[in-house]
C-alpha cells in the first residue's frame, strides 16, 4: 500500500534540508512513520493479515535503524525530528 502522491510530496517538502532534498535521514524517517500510521489503520480492520503485519515490523525496523543513525550522528536533530513527528523516546 504505497502513499497517495500528494501526501509524500507534503511530507518531503515540510522535512526536507534544503530544495532538492528528498532522502536525508529526517525525510526517510517521516514518510516511514506515515506508512507505519497507514499500515495501522490497515490492522485495526484486517487483524489476520499476517503478510502485512510481517511488513510493519520491517517498516518499524527501517525507522529503528535510521533514528538510531541519526541520534548517533547529531542529536539535536534527532530531538527536534521526535517532537515533529510526534514519536515517544
Amino acid at each position: 500500500m504505497p502513499l497517495d502522491p500528494e501526501l509524500k510530496q507534503e511530507i518531503i517538502q515540510t522535512f526536507q534540508r534544503h530544495p532538492n532534498d528528498t532522502g536525508s535521514p529526517e525525510v526517510q524517517i517521516a514518510l516511514l512513520t506515515a506508512r507505519i500510521k497507514q499500515l495501522e489503520e490497515h490492522l485495526k480492520t484486517h487483524r489476520k493479515d499476517f503478510h502485512s503485519r510481517r511488513g510493519l515490523m520491517k517498516l518499524i525496523g527501517q525507522r529503528r535503524a535510521l533514528l538510531n543513525y541519526l541520534k548517533r550522528t547529531d542529536f539535536n536533530r534527532y530531538q527536534i525530528l521526535l517532537q515533529k513527528i510526534g514519536l515517544k523516546k
